[in-house]
């Protein structure tokens, strides 16, 4: 499929980013880890500041951890925001930021071509409240998988959750390979998606979380199927850094690690209206220029477990890694994560 090209080539190009930036393994001092010295492992001169991306109009669980004080001397440099996870991974694995997020068959594809990251914590996942659909117009005649053969489906980028729930969903429902390479998926920005659905410019397209609840409310749109209908309750990817980062920086690891999970947690135990009032004052007082109105649409945290990360959470894909040549063997998931630094999972 043609989309699968442009998948591993964006794979080999952080490849080639990581041998010029010198980050594909023995980084070292202040533009290497992040600004906080060469970095050691007893505590005094490890790196205390964090570069990110975030996500417009949403508050991310590392910036809640740190709103929370779970954070503790670590704080996070925001610099800039990104609208896909394979983005933001490339970027810490080439060291333009300390740490991103990602669909987890996107972290494969980053392992499998040769960058040194690691997950170390899970950061999203689907729940009966809280989950990603397909949905196209309410008078669409789309109904089945077989429908959406020669259509166009939005996705906020290729080769991440949404690619692999939209090929494992037609193959689940009998389309050939032949069938599933005449569905079309296009790129398009998920602040956009709503809109692109309702004016035409696609088919259908992929809509979770906050976005997604707006545009029910809106009205007019149906779903076709979700992905927490194909694999119930589950984790969708994780938070890696380098693993030289992790060496030179492991309490800071384990401090951003656990805060995220505590992050998690409190999430999931505190009265929604109290999650949403919180939201609403980070995304106020942090000066973005941002719409805080989605914010009421928030429903629930997703990620299971405390965040820890576990075998499932890379082989659910197997089939789509293979599919596509990302994995040309057998998947090793062993060496994708640690939950080590997890307080929460290892007491």
């Amino acid at each position: 499929m043609k989309r699968h090209l442009t998948i591993l080539s964006a794979a080999a190009a952080v490849v080639i980013a990581m041998t010029v930036s010198g980050c594909g393994g023995g980084a070292s001092g202040a533009n290497a880890l992040g600004g906080g010295g060469a970095g050691s492992t007893d505590g005094a001169t490890e790196v205390k500041e964090l570069r990110y991306q975030g996500w417009a109009n949403t508050v991310t669980l590392p910036e809640l951890a740190q709103d929370l004080g779970y954070f503790g001397d670590v704080k996070l440099n925001w610099v800039g925001n990104t609208i896909s996870g394979p983005q933001d991974i490339q970027s810490a694995a080439t060291g333009q930021t300390d740490f991103g997020g990602a669909f987890a068959g996107a972290v494969v594809k980053l392992v499998e071509a040769g960058a040194p990251v690691k997950a170390v914590i899970n950061y999203y996942g689907e729940d009966e409240k809280t989950f990603n659909g397909f949905y196209v117009k309410e008078d669409s005649p789309i109904r089945t998988a077989r429908d959406f053969i020669g259509k166009k489906i939005a996705v906020n980028t290729l080769g991440a959750h949404a690619d692999a729930v939209i090929n494992t969903y037609l193959q689940k429902n009998g389309l050939s390979a032949e069938e599933i390479k005449q569905v079309q998926l296009v790129v398009v920005p998920p602040n956009d998606t709503e809109e692109a659905i309702r004016r035409g410019q696609v088919d259908a397209g992929s809509l979770g979380s906050i976005l997604q609840d707006k545009a029910i409310a809106n009205g007019g749109l149906r779903s076709v199927f979700s992905d927490a209908e194909l694999f119930g309750t589950f984790a969708g990817g994780p938070y890696v850094l380098r693993t030289d980062f992790i060496a030179k920086n492991p309490n800071t690891t384990r401090t951003f690690t656990t805060g995220v999970a505590k992050a998690i947690e409190w999430e999931r135990t505190t009265p929604r209206e109290e999650v949403i009032a919180r939201f609403t004052k980070i995304l106020q007082e942090r000066g973005r220029n941002e719409n805080p109105a989605a914010l009421q649409y928030w429903k629930s945290v997703g990620v299971p477990a405390k965040g820890e990360i576990n075998d499932e959470d890379f082989t659910r894909w197997g089939k789509w890694l293979k599919d596509t040549g990302i994995v040309k063997g057998e998947l090793d998931p062993k060496k994708l994560y640690t939950n080590e630094f997890n307080e929460l999972v290892t007491g």
